[in-house]
């Protein structure tokens, strides 16, 4: 099968997600860092528009959001399991909470006026501000979390993974599942990137010890290639056939047409392209990059919006 081509930069908490789930399924895959703030040239020409890190590519297969990139690699491998037999809905329901209530108030906190300070204090200051603006840019029309507001709720947050795993090692039992890694990544990012704001997880010494279960899990095995040799790679491939899975037509938008998908929040720049398959999980497009060559960019259904380009 093609190779695992992860792209993604250290501190990313949502590629930490990533890297983790490749090394709980045990994958050797490659390694492409990407800039942390816009312009990133090499990420458009493979999506076309969508910036968020990270992306998984597969030959001339782009998967985008980390919702997806767990799909394509239970498929890639089913053992051991993302998705706990018979709790597969409780993974996917807390997961998704994980992902995007957890997630928010633990940035509120980590990045509240204190802890960017602490962030990028050895860092110069433009560093600093291009992060804070390029963010900004990301979040147009989102409702940020106060510090205060984001520091009470990520307390409460914390006791209650807490409760979960006082009696077992993991949210839902005995092993890790999709939940979680998507758990895992906003701690992650409060403990290891900014440690000046970890104090957070001390009155909570349960979540601190399934951290450290969670951190042993390790990131496989990767080897580093450039984004000039990921997008030869793309070049030199074209997309896998794509599975008959049936269209499931929700707007009135006919395969064949020309369409966007764009983040329903926190990066809502689209990606353009032809509507290839609508199935009940994700949209594929097709589209065509001058360097990269003939491409399908795959998107989970839930947290994407889907609208025709009309001449």
């Amino acid at each position: 099968m093609p190779d695992l081509i992860l792209h993604h930069y250290p501190m990313s908490p949502f590629a930490e997600k990533a890297r983790l789930m490749l090394g709980h399924k045990g994958f050797s895959w490659q390694s492409v860092t990407i800039p942390s703030v816009m312009p990133k040239p090499d990420v458009l020409a493979l999506t076309g528009g969508y910036r968020r890190t990270p992306l998984l590519q597969v030959g001339a297969d782009i998967y985008c959001d980390t919702a997806l990139i767990c799909d394509v690699l239970e498929h890639r491998q089913p053992t051991p399991p993302l998705y706990p037999e018979h709790q597969k809905g409780v993974a996917r329901v807390l997961a998704q909470w994980a992902d995007s209530t957890l997630f928010w108030a633990a940035m509120g906190y980590a990045l509240s006026p204190k802890g960017a300070a602490a962030l990028f204090a050895k860092q110069a200051p433009e560093v600093g501000q291009a992060f804070a603006a390029d963010r900004a840019a990301m979040r147009t029309g989102m409702v940020n979390l106060r510090a205060g507001d984001a520091t009470a709720a990520l307390r409460s947050y914390l006791r209650r993974l807490s409760t979960m795993v006082e009696e077992q090692p993991y949210l839902l039992g005995q092993a890790p599942c999709v939940a979680d890694f998507a758990a895992y990544h906003p701690l992650w990012f409060i403990r290891v990137i900014n440690p000046a704001m970890a104090g957070i997880l001390e009155a909570t010494p349960h979540v601190t010890e399934w951290l450290d279960r969670m951190a042993a899990i390790g990131h496989g095995t990767s080897s580093k290639i450039t984004s000039t040799d990921a997008i030869a790679v793309a070049a030199a491939a074209q997309p896998a056939p794509l599975a008959d899975d049936a269209f499931q037509d929700e707007h009135g938008i006919d395969l064949g047409s020309r369409v966007t998908v764009a983040a329903e929040v926190f990066g809502q720049e689209p990606t353009e392209g032809i509507l290839r398959a609508a199935t009940r999980t994700r949209y594929t497009l097709e589209r065509t990059d001058a360097r990269a060559g003939r491409l399908h960019v795959h998107f989970p259904r839930i947290g994407y919006v889907l609208r025709e380009v009309r001449a």
